[in-house]
Protein backbone atom coordinates (compact mmCIF):
# COMPACT_ATOMS: atom_id res chain seq x y z
CA UNK A 1 0.00 0.00 0.00
CA UNK A 2 1.00 3.61 -0.50
CA UNK A 3 0.51 6.37 2.04
CA UNK A 4 -2.29 7.81 -0.14
CA UNK A 5 -4.23 4.56 0.41
CA UNK A 6 -4.64 5.40 4.11
CA UNK A 7 -6.52 7.90 6.18
CA UNK A 8 -3.46 9.16 8.05
CA UNK A 9 -4.62 10.30 11.47
CA UNK A 10 -1.90 12.45 13.05
CA UNK A 11 -2.35 12.92 16.79
CA UNK A 12 -0.02 15.72 17.96
CA UNK A 13 1.65 16.37 21.28
CA UNK A 14 0.10 18.24 24.19
CA UNK A 15 -0.75 21.74 23.03
CA UNK A 16 -1.12 20.67 19.40
CA UNK A 17 1.24 20.95 16.48
CA UNK A 18 2.66 24.36 15.70
CA UNK A 19 3.03 25.41 12.07
CA UNK A 20 6.77 24.67 12.25
CA UNK A 21 6.38 21.19 13.72
CA UNK A 22 6.60 18.11 11.52
CA UNK A 23 2.99 16.94 12.22
CA UNK A 24 1.62 20.16 10.69
CA UNK A 25 4.08 19.97 7.81
CA UNK A 26 3.23 16.33 7.16
CA UNK A 27 -0.47 17.18 7.28
CA UNK A 28 0.07 19.81 4.59
CA UNK A 29 2.18 17.45 2.47
CA UNK A 30 0.09 14.27 2.71
CA UNK A 31 -3.26 14.58 0.94
CA UNK A 32 -5.05 12.00 3.10
CA UNK A 33 -3.71 13.19 6.46
CA UNK A 34 -5.67 14.96 9.20
CA UNK A 35 -4.60 16.37 12.54
CA UNK A 36 -6.64 14.82 15.36
CA UNK A 37 -6.84 16.41 18.81
CA UNK A 38 -9.52 17.52 21.25
CA UNK A 39 -11.03 20.96 20.68
CA UNK A 40 -8.65 22.12 23.40
CA UNK A 41 -5.26 20.59 22.56
CA UNK A 42 -4.17 21.48 26.11
CA UNK A 43 -6.82 19.17 27.58
CA UNK A 44 -5.41 16.84 30.21
CA UNK A 45 -8.28 14.36 30.38
CA UNK A 46 -7.63 11.06 28.64
CA UNK A 47 -11.32 10.94 27.67
CA UNK A 48 -10.98 14.13 25.60
CA UNK A 49 -8.10 12.72 23.55
CA UNK A 50 -9.75 9.31 23.25
CA UNK A 51 -13.00 10.92 22.09
CA UNK A 52 -11.22 12.85 19.34
CA UNK A 53 -9.54 9.66 18.15
CA UNK A 54 -12.76 7.63 18.19
CA UNK A 55 -14.58 10.36 16.24
CA UNK A 56 -11.82 10.48 13.61
CA UNK A 57 -11.81 6.69 13.28
CA UNK A 58 -15.57 6.69 12.71
CA UNK A 59 -15.17 9.31 9.96
CA UNK A 60 -12.38 7.40 8.18
CA UNK A 61 -13.17 6.12 4.70
CA UNK A 62 -9.92 4.27 4.03
CA UNK A 63 -7.74 1.98 6.14
CA UNK A 64 -6.28 3.93 9.04
CA UNK A 65 -2.65 4.69 9.76
CA UNK A 66 -2.01 6.46 13.05
CA UNK A 67 0.90 8.82 13.55
CA UNK A 68 1.23 9.97 17.15
CA UNK A 69 3.67 12.46 18.67
CA UNK A 70 4.36 12.85 22.39
CA UNK A 71 1.06 12.84 24.27
CA UNK A 72 -0.60 11.97 20.95
CA UNK A 73 1.41 8.73 20.82
CA UNK A 74 0.22 7.87 24.33
CA UNK A 75 -3.35 8.73 23.32
CA UNK A 76 -3.19 6.40 20.30
CA UNK A 77 -1.82 3.55 22.42
CA UNK A 78 -4.40 4.21 25.13
CA UNK A 79 -7.25 4.19 22.60
CA UNK A 80 -6.12 1.05 20.80
CA UNK A 81 -8.30 -1.41 22.67
CA UNK A 82 -11.49 0.63 22.41
CA UNK A 83 -11.66 0.95 18.64
CA UNK A 84 -13.47 -2.32 18.03
CA UNK A 85 -13.41 -3.49 14.45
CA UNK A 86 -11.90 -0.33 12.97
CA UNK A 87 -9.65 -0.97 9.98
CA UNK A 88 -6.43 0.24 11.61
CA UNK A 89 -3.37 -1.01 9.74
CA UNK A 90 -0.63 0.43 11.94
CA UNK A 91 0.68 3.07 14.32
CA UNK A 92 3.87 5.12 14.01
CA UNK A 93 4.42 6.52 17.51
CA UNK A 94 7.03 9.25 17.95
CA UNK A 95 8.51 10.25 21.31
CA UNK A 96 5.80 8.86 23.57
CA UNK A 97 6.19 9.97 27.17
CA UNK A 98 7.08 7.50 29.88
CA UNK A 99 4.96 7.28 33.05
CA UNK A 100 6.83 10.12 34.77
CA UNK A 101 6.68 12.35 31.67
CA UNK A 102 3.00 11.61 31.21
CA UNK A 103 2.44 12.62 34.84
CA UNK A 104 4.24 15.92 34.26
CA UNK A 105 2.20 16.61 31.12
CA UNK A 106 -1.30 15.70 32.29
CA UNK A 107 -0.97 15.40 36.06
CA UNK A 108 -1.79 11.70 36.38
CA UNK A 109 -4.83 9.52 35.95
CA UNK A 110 -3.77 8.42 32.50
CA UNK A 111 -2.18 4.96 32.59
CA UNK A 112 -0.20 3.69 29.63
CA UNK A 113 -1.22 0.25 28.32
CA UNK A 114 1.22 -2.59 28.94
CA UNK A 115 -0.14 -5.06 26.39
CA UNK A 116 0.71 -5.65 22.71
CA UNK A 117 -1.10 -3.17 20.49
CA UNK A 118 -3.62 -4.80 18.14
CA UNK A 119 -1.82 -3.63 15.00
CA UNK A 120 1.76 -3.34 13.75
CA UNK A 121 3.50 -0.44 15.43
CA UNK A 122 6.80 1.39 15.53
CA UNK A 123 8.03 3.55 18.40
CA UNK A 124 10.61 6.26 17.65
CA UNK A 125 12.52 7.06 20.83
CA UNK A 126 15.02 9.80 21.58
CA UNK A 127 17.90 9.29 23.97
CA UNK A 128 17.45 12.75 25.53
CA UNK A 129 13.71 13.45 25.53
CA UNK A 130 12.76 15.19 28.77
CA UNK A 131 9.36 13.47 28.82
CA UNK A 132 10.42 9.97 27.81
CA UNK A 133 13.57 8.32 29.10
CA UNK A 134 14.98 6.05 26.40
CA UNK A 135 15.00 2.88 28.52
CA UNK A 136 11.44 3.47 29.72
CA UNK A 137 10.19 4.14 26.18
CA UNK A 138 12.06 1.07 24.92
CA UNK A 139 10.23 -0.95 27.58
CA UNK A 140 6.92 0.48 26.32
CA UNK A 141 7.84 -0.53 22.77
CA UNK A 142 8.54 -4.06 24.01
CA UNK A 143 5.23 -4.19 25.93
CA UNK A 144 3.39 -2.91 22.86
CA UNK A 145 5.19 -5.45 20.63
CA UNK A 146 6.35 -2.52 18.54
CA UNK A 147 9.51 -2.02 16.53
CA UNK A 148 11.86 0.30 18.41
CA UNK A 149 13.58 3.01 16.36
CA UNK A 150 16.52 4.71 18.08
CA UNK A 151 16.47 8.37 16.99
CA UNK A 152 19.68 9.16 18.88
CA UNK A 153 19.88 12.41 20.81
CA UNK A 154 16.88 14.06 19.20
CA UNK A 155 15.19 15.81 22.14
CA UNK A 156 11.41 15.80 21.81
CA UNK A 157 11.58 15.33 18.03
CA UNK A 158 9.95 18.72 17.57
CA UNK A 159 10.83 22.04 15.97
CA UNK A 160 12.67 23.15 19.13
CA UNK A 161 15.02 20.19 18.79
CA UNK A 162 15.63 20.89 15.09
CA UNK A 163 13.02 18.47 13.73
CA UNK A 164 10.62 20.91 12.10
CA UNK A 165 10.21 19.29 8.69
CA UNK A 166 11.85 15.99 9.83
CA UNK A 167 12.39 14.38 6.40
CA UNK A 168 14.16 11.41 8.04
CA UNK A 169 10.93 10.70 9.90
CA UNK A 170 8.94 10.70 6.68
CA UNK A 171 11.43 8.22 5.23
CA UNK A 172 11.09 6.02 8.33
CA UNK A 173 7.30 6.23 8.02
CA UNK A 174 7.55 5.12 4.38
CA UNK A 175 9.73 2.17 5.46
CA UNK A 176 7.20 1.27 8.16
CA UNK A 177 4.36 1.33 5.61
CA UNK A 178 6.27 -1.04 3.32
CA UNK A 179 6.36 -3.62 6.13
CA UNK A 180 2.61 -3.50 6.78
CA UNK A 181 0.68 -6.62 5.79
Amino acid sequence: MRIADFDVLIVPRFGGAGSGDWPSRWRAKLSTARLIAPDDARATRREDWNGAIVEAVRAARRPILFVGHGLGAAAVAGSAFGLGGADVRGAFLVAPPDEAGLGRIVGGGWPLPRAPLPWPSAVVASRNDADGGYDAVAALATAWDAELVDAGEAGGLDAESGHGPWPEGLMRLAGFIKKLP
